[in-house]
């Protein structure tokens, strides 16, 4: 046998997953370590019920009430899983780290590159205001445990000092733990499972005082300021939205699942389809616990757990959720930083050979890390003196996030059957999930720019407008005067035979 057929009939030692990523045009520079579990483990811990449903909480109560808060979980869970469907479909044909913004390049056969750069910009900016709402929420759930426990008052001060500390601590977790971020995340999986069942188990058993159904599942309160009470109720929705986000996180870490085409999909249907089940109970859990109304508007899911279960076993309740608050606030920094590793290597961010530096020795996007952090501190500055910078930052991940997952599906149906599938495919229901996920999220994105409380202050201002017009103006102004003539979507890093370098000197550097 001559030496060119013995290479011909040797088998190739490249994996189906790392052969499909060459076909993208990319090596593979980070470590393939993760499986299917893990990837959905990514996902369901950025969703996180035990942070959304609880940091968010006091939105439903104000805006529309218990009704609000039980049905429109589950109407809005309904929609949410129409999005993730139609997202799946097209991250089986496109596993990469760039996610949404590849996506949109590769199926826009005429501009492309544009659809492909506000796609990112959007993705960008919703994962960094969900990394700061999350850390932030976070803060502010810790903050009641320390004062009882430690008498440190809750301010907004001391909620955003937390808040620093905290982006600090996720962003060195991620530089120099990562074997330790791996395993986090897939314990976290079981921490909301059982974290859910113990703090639903406790506020069942423990209060001697419960609501009523009646009260549970048709009260309607307005405490928006607002008369009209429909208005109330689509503002209350904005809890059950927030809290089902971030779910893209395993598109973007499909570049280190294995099986990804398969792995991925999977991982985005089935965090939010259990993440919906998990939160409708807790959510019931919370509601029928309510000692006082007035007060669970003050204090929140917090002071609802002390007042329920007394101090003990309140702050055990506070210091589970926080557990699961702090993983999520972690893999969202984690899914943030591959974003924006991706994005930078395309060329798309400012700065960006910087931005997609790799840390050789655990091979990790430590630069993108920082900025992912960082970003999101300066997003959330205005909550030291404004009430409702919460709020404004739930509506800017949202609308950033919401946009950017549907730029794909809106794409993927314009081109109809000239759609190559992957192996994870919606066959005959891709076309009305999609055109119902693209209607959706229209309805989202203008629902929540608008203002949520009344009368409109400079402490109750929602300036998510102003956040997204600032980002959104920018990048559409760089596009206009210098990216569109040199931006030409995704680059691929160069022939088989570069690619295979690039990993072979990588490898000889870990």
């Amino acid at each position: 046998m001559s030496i060119d057929e013995h290479k011909a009939s040797a088998p190739d030692p490249r994996s189906d997953d790392e052969k499909r990523l060459h076909e993208l045009g990319y090596a593979q520079e980070l470590s393939r370590s993760m499986s299917g579990f893990s990837n959905f483990a990514v996902s369901f811990t950025i969703i996180s019920v035990l942070s959304g449903c609880l940091t968010s909480y006091t939105i439903g109560l104000k805006g529309g009430g218990p009704v609000v808060i039980t049905w429109g979980w589950l109407g809005v869970g309904a929609m949410t899983l129409l999005v993730a469907l139609a997202m799946a479909e097209v991250c089986s044909s496109y596993p990469t780290a760039g996610g949404l913004y590849y996506w949109a390049a590769k199926l826009a056969p005429s501009n492309g590159p544009a659809w492909s750069w506000f796609t990112g910009w959007f993705n960008f900016t919703g994962q960094v205001a969900v990394t700061a709402a999350i850390v932030y929420g976070s803060a502010a759930f810790l903050n009641p445990l320390l004062d009882l426990q430690f008498g440190y008052s809750v301010t907004l001060s001391h909620t955003f000092l937390l808040f620093a500390i905290l982006l600090v601590v996720h962003a060195l977790l991620n530089q120099f733990g990562v074997k330790l971020v791996s395993v986090l995340s897939s314990v976290s999986v079981w921490w909301h499972v059982l974290g859910v069942a113990f703090v639903v188990g406790v506020l069942a058993f423990k209060p001697s005082h419960h609501q009523s159904a009646g009260f549970v599942f048709s009260k309607f309160v307005n405490e928006t300021g607002w008369q009209y009470g429909a208005y109330a109720a689509l503002i209350g929705l904005l809890l059950s939205q927030y809290t089902l986000t971030g779910y893209d996180a395993s598109a973007h870490m499909t570049e280190e699942t294995h099986d990804a085409a398969r792995s991925g999909p999977k991982g985005i249907v089935n965090s939010v389809l259990i993440s919906v089940v998990a939160g409708w109970v807790l959510l019931l859990g919370v509601t029928f616990a309510i000692q006082d109304y007035g007060e669970a508007v003050k204090d929140g899911p917090a002071g609802i757990f002390i007042a329920a279960t007394g101090d003990t076993m309140g702050k055990l309740l506070i210091l589970v959720s926080f557990g699961a608050q702090f993983f999520c606030g972690m893999s969202s920094v984690t899914a943030n930083s591959r974003m924006i590793y991706a994005f930078s290597r395309d060329g798309a961010l400012p700065f960006s050979a910087f931005w997609h530096r790799i840390n050789k020795r655990s091979r990790t996007p430590t630069n993108a890390i920082w900025l992912a952090a960082g970003g999101a501190f300066v997003l959330a500055l205005p909550a030291i003196w404004n009430l409702t910078a919460y709020l404004a930052v739930t509506s800017v991940a949202v609308i950033g996030l919401y946009i950017a997952y549907v730029i794909p599906t809106f794409l993927r149906l314009r081109q109809g059957k000239e759609f190559k599938a992957g192996p994870w495919s919606l066959g005959r229901w891709s076309k009305p999930i999609g055109t119902l996920a693209v209607i959706w999220v229209v309805v989202i994105s203008i629902l929540f720019i608008l203002p949520p409380a009344n009368p409109i202050t400079k402490d109750s201002f929602n300036y998510s407008p102003i956040a997204i017009l600032v980002v959104l103006g920018g990048a559409g102004l760089w596009w206009v005067l210098s990216a569109r003539k040199w931006f030409t979507g995704p680059k691929v890093q160069g022939s088989a035979e570069e690619l295979a370098a690039i990993e072979q000197e990588l490898q000889s550097l870990g």
